[in-house]
């Protein structure tokens, strides 16, 4: 029998070497989705799509209306279709059932008919119902949508990708029909450099950016390369070997989920992020709002109830390097100019 999408073995998060920057990005976005997605930029083979796929394993069941099309939440009216609030309102029953948090992969040679959906105009005219065929948008609803080689995408379909990611809805017209359905996901692209950047305004509203480069450490890349062959080789016993990891980190991201609403960020590191933002030239307000959310959840996902002048140390690099304006003269990297104004503005020195 043909093995299902879920039965693929997956290489187990907590065997990644190195690599730290991305997986921190991936672990605080799942931890507050509001976050707004990462933009994975690196070579080629530094693991940007094992590492993504690694994470899916990691995250928690969720309750859904069963034999529902976009993941209806059963109980929150924002993340449920039509169809779900309307049965609600008319107090039916509505089944739910529990699943795991999907991941959809976007090809690269999609439609905008495969991913936003497309109206049955033909069924809508003699019938008079709305029939709606739902897109990879409305499978990523509640879950992570992943985009490889996202900077090879068309400029038009990354805008519909990224309203719906800010919005968290997805609305399709056609003839003076429209429907819209929740599509509220983890935004994930990765790309590589070398094959082109994106346009500066779509990179802005990726709200962190993480880059990966090539391990240069003889010894890592012993361990990468022996690691990946004794999965290969039996992927059962490997991933066995790190099951006991991988419930812990399981654990730690629910109950860093469960504690983020509790977490504070004082006035003072607030008014020193915007300072930061202001003098490295910012534009708009989402790198400070960004910085802030990054800065909780990873105080969340350390298991404390208050941001530290690290804790934006650590965040502040991969939320605003994207959003600095490009000099060609500039040598230096772009986090290492984040950095050098946050420790200016803080008095904080991170050697």
């Amino acid at each position: 029998m043909k093995p299902t999408e879920n039965e693929r073995p997956v290489f187990p998060f907590t065997s990644i070497v190195g690599q730290e920057e991305m997986k921190l990005a991936l672990l605080l976005n799942v931890i507050d989705p509001k976050i707004g997605g990462v933009m994975i930029m690196g070579d080629r083979g530094t693991g940007k799509s094992t590492t993504v796929r690694a994470l899916v394993d990691l995250l928690p069941e969720i309750q859904v209306v069963a034999n529902d099309p976009f993941n209806s939440d059963p109980h929150d009216p924002q993340l449920m279709s039509q169809e779900v609030r309307a049965m609600i309102q008319s107090q039916k029953e509505v089944p739910v059932t529990t699943t795991k948090i999907t991941m959809v992969d976007l090809p690269l040679g999609a439609t905008e008919d495969r991913v936003c959906g497309t109206i049955d105009l033909e069924k809508a005219l003699t019938e008079g119902v709305k029939a709606f065929e739902p897109g990879l948008l409305a499978k990523a609803n509640r879950g992570i949508l992943y985009v490889d080689e996202v900077n090879l995408l068309d400029d038009h379909l990354v805008d519909v990708l990224l309203d719906s990611a800010a919005s968290g809805w997805n609305t399709v017209e056609r003839e003076g029909i429209s429907i819209s359905h929740p599509a509220r996901f983890i935004l994930i692209g990765s790309g590589n450099p070398e094959e082109g950047e994106l346009r500066p305004q779509l990179l802005d509203r990726f709200g962190m950016h993480a880059q990966v480069g090539t391990v240069k450490d003889a010894e890592s890349r012993v361990k990468i390369v022996e690691q990946r062959a004794r999965f290969e080789e039996d992927p059962k016993s490997f991933r066995d070997a790190y099951q006991a990891s991988q419930d812990q980190l399981s654990q730690q991201i629910r109950d860093a989920r469960e504690r983020l609403g509790s977490v504070q960020i004082s006035y003072d590191l607030r008014l020193k992020i915007s300072q930061v933002c202001a003098e490295l030239d910012v534009d708009g307000l989402r790198g400070d709002i960004v910085t802030h959310r990054a800065a909780k959840a990873l105080a969340s996902l350390k298991s404390r109830q208050e941001v530290t002048p690290q804790d934006i140390l650590t965040v502040i690099p991969l939320c605003l390097r994207h959003r600095l304006r490009k000099d060609p003269l500039e040598s230096i990297d772009s986090g290492l100019l984040v950095q050098e104004k946050f420790s200016q503005v803080f008095g904080y020195s991170f050697q």
